[in-house]
Formats: structure tokens, C-alpha cells, sequence
């Protein structure tokens, strides 16, 4: 049986780890355009698309485009808990935002480093009151949690971008990009007992842009309707010509899309195992759909979504910045 996500009623309290990355800037102005719903507390970058130098600053550059200058960002990890560093230059080109001009944010870095902030936050927070969403590698959190396992205490649950299951994988056979960055990392994360929630390619590569929804985004007529659309139509010829799709998948933001409106998606929990062990499975996430082992159920896997309502959410919130 399919559970669908229940209705969120109160505002938020977010705390958003990323690694920028074109998705990831589209998912931050969708997440900060969205104040009354979400209470963004802080951004926290993470090596992952293109090294942490640049993904701080593309973090930065999206804050100052929504206006959003309030929300601290700290730079945390610059590389993986275990293995050799990789990147998605390819992808998302040597800046990790192509198609549009880059250039040093007015504002600079918080103080302190993402892992510490992680700490002390999640500490001091009260029981089970802060959602962290996970657009990138899960290093940071997976550090924190190293070091501190106690602050699972203020973590109400994870939402995270990454993983493939029915899809199978974007730079293995198996493998998801984030998962496969650093699958240390999600198993120190995925032991700790927190709630967790994937939004991996089985639901990302069904929400696909097409000229109209990318023509609607547009005809929005402002600077930042103008970034994303760009920054799109550079990011999804990469997915559609090796896919032979029509259109491109926006992955991070449909973290944003689930947090605020979970009704919008399906799925079921699941028990998942990931793979860490070298080898040509390396970074698969390995996901008990029909329960065939009956083992406890660890995840919730999101498996579907309304696409349409997924852009139209999107050129809603989208609308609110200049």
C-alpha cells in the first residue's frame, strides 16, 4: 500500500546543507522565497558538485539574489568522511552554476564552520524541532553526528536528495551522484535513528521542465526568474541527452516542493541499506520496496509526484522575488 505525506501545518525550522550546484541554487530562492512556511535558519555548504570554496560562494550568490541576506551561510566540509573527493564539473560546469555570470557575493562567510553550528544548534534546540533538508554529499551532518551523537535529540527528521532505486543511477549503473560522493556519510546518517526521508531519482526524473513550464518561469520577468531559467536551460541538456528525455529534472528543489507541500508526493517506508564496499555497487541504495525481507523499516522512499503541481509551486513562489 502507498501512504501519501500528510498536510505540514506550521512554519518550519530549517536548516538547509548543500552543495551549489544549479539545482541546488534553483532549491535555495525556492526555499527562501518561502518565509511563511519555512524558518530557514542557516545555508551550510559542503564539497560535493564542485569543490567547497565554490559552493560557499554559489550558496552566498543565491542568498543575495532572493534577498536574503539575514540567512547566515558556514562553510563545512571539503571533502569526504573516507574517499577520494570527486565533482560534477561536467554537469554543472567548473563553477557549478553555468549560464549565468558568477562573481563574489557582497556578503561574506558566518563565523565558524558548518559542523560546529550543527552541533551547537542541534543541541540546544528542543526535542525533535528542526527539519534538516540535504541537497548535496551528507558529510556534514554525518561529522556532526561523529562527534556529537546526541544532537539527534533536536533533529525532527532529514530530508534528503539522493539515492536511486527503480531509476537505477546518474554516474554509476546504480549509483545517485550525492550517495556515491560519500556513502560513509549517508550510513553514519542513516544509523543514527533520525527520520529520514529520500527524494532520490525515482520521483527527480519525474518532474521534468518543458518549454512551457520554463516559458511560464520567464514570463515572470524578473532578475531572478531570468538566473533560474537560464541557469536551467544550461543545466538540463546534460540529463536530456543522456536520457533522450524531453525535458530535465530539477532534483534539490523537489526537496524544497516536499517540505511544502507533501501531499504532492507518494511513497512508503521502506528499509534501505547503503552499499560502501568498493566495488562496481559502490554508493547503491539498496531499497526494500515490496519487503521482501521483512526487515525494521528505516526510510521513508518518495516514489512519485504531481509534476505540474511541482512547477506551479515553483513559478509561485518564484514570483514573490525580484
Amino acid at each position: 500500500m502507498t501512504v501519501t505525506g500528510a498536510c505540514a501545518v506550521e512554519k518550519i525550522d530549517l536548516i538547509i546543507d548543500t552543495d551549489p550546484g544549479a539545482d541546488d541554487v534553483v532549491a535555495l530562492l525556492f526555499a527562501l522565497a518561502s518565509p511563511q512556511e519555512l524558518n530557514v535558519r542557516a545555508l551550510t555548504t559542503v564539497a560535493g558538485n564542485v569543490p567547497l570554496d565554490k559552493t560557499s560562494r554559489n550558496a552566498r550568490l543565491a542568498r543575495e539574489w532572493a534577498g536574503r541576506e539575514d540567512v547566515p551561510v558556514y562553510a563545512g566540509a571539503s571533502k569526504p568522511m573516507l574517499r577520494t573527493p570527486i565533482y560534477a564539473a561536467d554537469v554543472h560546469g567548473q563553477e557549478g552554476l553555468s549560464g549565468v555570470p558568477v562573481y563574489e557575493p557582497s556578503q561574506g562567510l558566518a563565523q565558524g564552520h558548518a559542523i560546529d553550528y550543527l552541533i551547537d544548534t542541534l543541541k540546544a534546540a528542543r526535542p525533535k524541532s528542526i527539519t534538516i533538508a540535504i541537497l548535496g554529499p551528507q558529510t556534514n551532518l554525518a561529522l556532526a553526528l561523529t562527534r556529537e551523537p546526541g544532537i539527534v535529540q533536536g533533529i525532527k527528521e532529514v530530508v534528503i536528495m539522493g539515492g536511486a532505486h527503480f531509476n537505477g543511477g546518474n554516474i554509476t549503473p546504480v549509483a545517485e551522484f550525492n550517495l556515491f560522493a560519500d556513502p560513509q556519510a549517508a550510513e553514519v546518517v542513516l544509523n543514527s535513528g533520525v527520520r529520514l526521508i529520500y527524494l532520490s531519482l525515482d520521483v527527480t526524473h519525474k518532474i521534468l521542465t518543458s518549454d512551457e513550464r520554463l516559458k511560464r518561469i520567464a514570463a515572470l520577468n524578473s532578475n531572478a526568474s531570468k538566473l533560474v531559467v537560464d541557469i536551467l536551460n544550461d543545466y538540463i541538456k546534460a540529463d536530456m541527452e543522456s536520457y533522450g528525455i524531453a525535458g530535465g529534472p530539477v532534483h534539490d528543489a523537489a526537496v524544497i516542493a516536499y517540505l511544502l507541500r507533501p501531499q504532492m508526493f507518494s511513497g512508503r517506508e521502506v528499509n534501505l541499506v547503503i552499499d560502501s564496499r568498493e566495488g562496481p555497487t559502490f554508493g547503491q541504495t539498496i531499497v526494500d520496496w515490496y519487503d521482501r525481507l521483512k526487515a525494521p523499516k528505516n526510510a521513508f522512499w518518495v516514489e512519485s509526484a504531481d509534476a505540474q503541481g511541482f512547477f506551479d509551486l515553483l513559478t509561485e513562489r518564484l514570483a514573490r522575488l525580484k
